[in-house]
């Protein structure tokens, strides 16, 4: 076996001298929008211009970063090309609503998320994953799965036995292929929705989706009518998500949430909220196998603790692993690439961002910055370990956002993720497999281009 240097760095696009013209921009934006960035963006604080597309500005600076997603948040809302995206499949829950709309939502769903209920959550997770950890065991040794199919097969396992308990009414592989579909066709950014043109002109990946934003549709409506039939039936239904959401009310006007805004988050949930997971995941994994010392230690340290103590304190006891998974999201955030349109103009390190201008935040970008970390591009989770973690400025660190809008499911993805990870380095070391190229392309979310495909050898 290769021995890999201790100072690994990561594939990712190198850095473009110059930025792209308009075509190029627009191509690269289709291909694998990693591939727009220049060197000046991970070594500026703030970058301004004027463009074709119009006034863009990307902003790196941590105090910048908190003006736009904390402190001035109320003055940037999300642009038109994300909403264009994301609101074909995920209509208008919490990721794309806004103003009061997304505040009420809020208000509904920030109970179904406390660190109490999501703790309660963590001997479900444990079990969805020892089944998980028994079918790998199934196979020949030195066998090679896809870890990027398995942790999406996984992670949607894990929301049947928490969020949606009685199951999605669907086989779970056919919901990953279906997630799947979604972001190679309609999670591909249209050049007609970059240039700003109207609706009614067809979308080639829109259409090319439409078979699967019906099935979400389908699902979704099956979903929901079996556990209202359950309810009705004066049987116990299980106190999930699923249940809380039909129930919930929101505590300053005491209504419920609309059936529109109910299936919105329901995809939501069972979509984005298995998919960033599943990839932080078989990231780490991928991470683990060309790092042997750091490999070595998260065994070490899942071998002493899974079982030793409680599974909703794992995490606090497992700082090793939750440093690697933490490294893993730096260098391959989930969410690649934030977005919002300014409303009234601003000022952000000395640089006016007129009204009506896109300002980019991209936690990849801000992850890798030249002024931000030392040795940016170097899988080194030391630095979230000890005194090196606190040292860290809170928004340099935006895996999940930050802010109002932060995520919703943050602390249920760390535990979930931490559970995963514990189980699957107790029993099995997974090495890439021979002549893989591994690379990152962003499909709304930073996925593993042609899967992960790993040797899974019983330790």
């Amino acid at each position: 076996m290769t021995t890999v240097s201790l100072s690994f760095r990561p594939p990712a696009p190198k850095p473009r001298e110059t930025p792209l013209g308009p075509l190029g921009l627009i191509a690269a934006l289709r291909r694998n929008p990693l591939e727009i960035w220049t060197q000046a963006h991970y070594e500026e604080p703030v970058l301004v211009g004027r463009t074709f597309f119009g006034d863009r500005a990307v902003v790196s600076d941590p105090a910048g970063v908190r003006r736009i997603l904390l402190d001035n948040a109320a003055n940037y809302r999300k642009d038109d090309l994300q909403l264009r995206i994301l609101r074909p499949a995920l209509g208008t829950g919490l990721l794309t609503s806004e103003g009061d709309a997304w505040r009420a939502q809020r208000r509904l769903l920030a109970p179904l998320f406390t660190p109490r209920q999501v703790a309660a959550f963590s001997d479900a997770m444990a079990a969805a994953t020892r089944a998980g950890v028994d079918r790998l065991a199934r196979l020949r040794p030195a066998w090679i799965v896809d870890m990027s199919h398995e942790m999406a097969r996984l992670t949607l396992e894990i929301l049947e036995h928490t969020l949606f308990s009685t199951g999605l009414g669907r086989d779970a592989s056919d919901f990953q292929q279906q997630v799947s579909r979604y972001f190679e066709t309609v999670g591909r950014i249209d050049p007609f929705d970059l240039l700003g043109l109207p609706d009614f002109l067809p979308r080639l990946g829109r259409l090319r989706g439409q078979a699967t934003l019906d099935w979400f549709a389908g699902a979704v409506d099956d979903i929901v009518a079996a556990r209202r039939r359950l309810i009705a039936s004066d049987a116990a239904a299980p106190r999930d998500v699923l249940t809380l959401l039909l129930e919930a009310q929101d505590p300053e006007t005491g209504r419920g949430m609309s059936e529109e805004d109910l299936r919105a988050n329901i995809v939501t949930f069972i979509g984005a909220g298995h998919e960033t997971t599943a990839n932080a995941l078989t990231w780490t994994l991928y991470l683990l196998s060309q790092s042997p010392s750091w490999r070595a230690r998260v065994e070490a340290e899942a071998d002493a603790e899974l079982g030793a103590g409680a599974i909703d304190t794992l995490a606090d006891r497992m700082p090793v692993t939750k440093a690697v998974l933490e490294e893993s999201l730096r260098l391959y955030p989930p969410a690649a690439m934030l977005s919002r349109a300014a409303i009234d103009d601003d000022e952000i390190a000395g640089k006016k961002i007129p009204a009506g201008a896109v300002v980019t935040v991209s936690p990849f970008v801000v992850h890798r910055h030249r002024r931000l970390w030392n040795e940016p591009d170097v899988f080194d989770p030391e630095r979230f370990l000890g005194p090196a973690r606190d040292s860290i400025d809170r928004f340099a660190y935006i895996p999940f956002g930050a802010g109002p809008r932060v995520c919703i499911g943050m602390g249920f993805a760390l535990q979930e993720a931490i559970i995963v990870l514990a189980h699957l380095a107790k029993s099995f070391r997974f090495d890439l497999a021979p002549n893989h190229a591994v690379r990152a392309v962003q499909r709304i979310t930073l996925r593993p281009h042609g899967g992960m495909p790993m040797i899974v050898t019983p330790r």
